[in-house]
């Protein structure tokens, strides 16, 4: 059960569809029918987190196998149109294919999503990388901010070492309801972007650099360290923890200018 099965219940109620007395009968019935959790033996699903989170329980491919991704997609996709899932192979995919043929592969972002009841893309988050080599993090941000319901922009190889190719988007950052900052080497580019900005930056580190980057904590420390206020940092490589938190935030915006 989520939040948009309930509010379409209510919507019956209030349209005559389905009388009082019926939708809450199906109410009472969802403490037993829909426990909250589906367990597979060797997985546990959240069925409920689109409810309390506004989106399902994300998978993160890394460690399964294959048919272990493909039956939690499935069974994620009975309670709910959308799913997506990270950290994924061809491997994963074809599995998840068997189960859903709409399943579409990021292959760049190593990501999975199905999303069976699009709605039009809302706000502004704007991805930055720093170089080309950080694009599959960027892309990971992108691809799980684009499935919370965000419109999503990209900027890439905006480093600091030519900074004019970043002072040349400052009108497209302004116009942004949240960014994300991807970035290697030392990681200087969610400084910057921080301090041109009164955007919230969610800021990643990622592996790329030198041996010094010591595979991506010279870049985490630099960020950490930021004097610019309103940086958040995320854990190296976690382009969809940034993507995420950037999307909650444009969600808030979004819905704020609604009201």
């Amino acid at each position: 059960m989520d939040r948009e099965r309930i509010e379409k219940l209510l919507a019956e109620v209030r349209d005559g569809v389905t009388t009082p007395r019926d939708a809450a009968e199906a109410l009472a019935r969802l403490p037993f029918s829909d426990p909250g959790f589906a367990d597979l033996g060797f997985a546990r699903l959240d069925t409920h987190r689109a409810l309390r989170c506004g989106f399902p329980e994300v998978i993160f491919c890394q460690g399964k196998r294959p048919e272990d991704v493909g039956e939690i997609a499935a069974r994620l996709l009975e309670h709910g149109p959308r799913l997506l899932a990270t950290r994924a192979d061809e491997a994963a995919f074809h599995a998840i294919r068997e189960h859903a043929g709409d399943a579409e592969w990021h292959e760049r972002a190593r990501c999975i999503t199905v999303i069976r009841e699009a709605t039009p893309p809302e706000g502004l988050v704007v991805v930055l990388s720093a170089g080309t080599a950080d694009i599959p993090v960027a892309e990971e941000a992108k691809v799980t901010a684009v499935a919370l319901g965000a419109k999503v922009e990209t900027v890439y190889d905006c480093g600091v070492a030519g900074i004019h190719r970043l002072l040349a988007e400052k009108e497209r950052i302004d116009r942004a309801n949240a960014l994300v900052v991807v970035a290697g080497m030392e990681g200087a580019l969610a400084s910057v972007v921080g301090g041109l900005t009164d955007r919230p930056v969610f800021a990643v580190p990622t592996s790329i650099g030198y041996g010094a980057s010591l595979g991506g904590i010279a870049p985490l420390l630099a960020m950490l360290n930021s004097c610019a206020s309103g940086v958040s940092v995320v854990n190296i490589d976690n382009g969809f923890g940034a993507g995420y938190s950037a999307a909650l935030v444009n969600r808030l915006v979004v819905k704020a200018g609604n009201e």
